[in-house]
């Protein structure tokens, strides 16, 4: 694992450059349609008080101002996602303004899974799942991560899960 090994206080790693095209369409894909229907609809509700027409000018605004916004935000989503692995265990960060950092210490490890859907196959990419102990619903995901890393982080958590037992 890059970083782990002697290194007291591994480095944060990036998602690979190839995973942004996912975080740009996992973005951008569930806003375009409800909002472009959503300034269709307005439109045609004002359009008695604006111009013949106001519904599809509005929708096609709609449409491209939540394109410009969705690929924003899908790139700063992904560059601002990364992770670390050390000997306590996983850390996932998000975000810049309000970071939201995850650490899962590999005591509290129950299993874990490697997804690939197939957008991800097509990229070499992959999703490590981490299921923690708890509640049904306490698993850190770690997206579009590269296979291979993927799949060397989830070998390396599952050695070191049987180590602390």
């Amino acid at each position: 694992m890059p970083g782990h090994g002697g290194d007291p206080s591994p480095a944060w790693q990036p998602l690979p450059a190839r995973a942004r095209t996912l975080f740009l369409a996992g973005t951008t894909l569930p806003l375009v349609v409800p909002i472009t229907v959503a300034a269709a609809v307005v439109g045609e509700l004002v359009e008695d008080w604006l111009f013949a027409g106001a519904s599809w000018a509005t929708a096609a605004a709609a449409l491209v101002l939540t394109l410009a916004f969705g690929l924003w935000w899908g790139g700063k989503r992904h560059a601002y996602t990364a992770w670390r692995h050390d000997d306590d265990g996983l850390a996932v960060r998000r975000g810049r303004l309000w970071r939201n950092e995850t650490r899962v210490p590999a005591s509290r490890v129950q299993h874990l899974d490697v997804k690939h859907g197939p957008w991800q196959r097509r990229r070499g990419l992959a999703t490590l799942v981490v299921h923690t102990a708890g509640t049904r619903n306490s698993a850190v995901t770690v997206p579009h991560l590269d296979a291979a890393d993927a799949e060397r982080l989830r070998d390396a958590l599952a050695r070191q899960i049987e180590t602390d037992d």
